[in-house]
């Protein structure tokens, strides 16, 4: 694959506590990261973005239509040990964090499998770094945080447990999720929340420009 590297996503460890989960650092290849970005769309605005927003001559498509194949469904089903073949799929963009983003959830329960894949090539800042907790309460209380850099992936079981978080962060942050969903109507919901919350950003060109 040109972008993605499977062998790494084949080879890395399945933890099960406090649930099933999955990090796989440089998951996407460096070059393709730097290209990633080079060919990014301008996402000023917090939230999530849906695809129909962006070129295809962006290389994060190319690199959606290799997550969308075959070969990444049937590892991480075999990884998770569980049936994925004919769930509806879910993409969005996310360019730019806000300062209340990042609050502990679990992920609504329409999603059976979330995959985050980090598309910045570097990240120094504390906050934005995802934490995959023990509770809901403490951001403290961590068995791992994961960088949002350098192709890095994480992928999860969505459970009544699956709390994930991270300290707040403002500024630009560039992130590609991917969900595997209960039913094409859970999808299209989703979806058509993405597109008017999308919409409404681009009505409202005097806040964008305080980013």
């Amino acid at each position: 694959m040109r972008h993605l590297n499977l062998e790494k996503f084949h080879a890395a460890k399945l933890e099960t506590a406090p649930f099933l989960y999955v990090i796989v650092p440089g998951f996407l290849q460096r070059d393709s990261v730097k290209a990633v970005n080079a060919t990014f769309p301008t996402i000023s605005e917090g939230g999530s973005f849906p695809l129909d927003s962006v070129d295809d001559t962006a290389t994060v498509k190319h690199v959606i239509a290799e997550l969308d194949g075959p070969e990444f469904e049937d590892a991480v089903a075999q990884k998770f040990g569980i049936t994925l073949s004919g769930k509806p799929k879910m993409y969005s963009l996310r360019g730019h964090l806000r300062a209340r983003d990042g609050q502990i959830h679990t992920d609504s329960k329409d999603k059976i499998i979330t995959a985050l894949l980090y598309l910045n090539e570097h990240w120094e800042n504390s906050g934005g770094r995802l934490r995959l907790l023990k509770n809901g309460t403490d951001l403290e209380s961590y068995v791992a945080e994961v960088p949002p850099e350098n192709g890095n992936l994480l992928v999860f079981k969505r459970a009544e447990n699956s709390w994930h978080g991270h300290h707040p962060f403002e500024g630009p942050r560039r992130a590609l999720q991917m969900n595997w969903m209960t039913d094409v109507r859970s999808r299209g919901l989703h979806a058509l929340r993405h597109q008017f919350s999308a919409v409404l950003k681009r009505l409202r060109p005097t806040q964008r420009e305080r980013f």
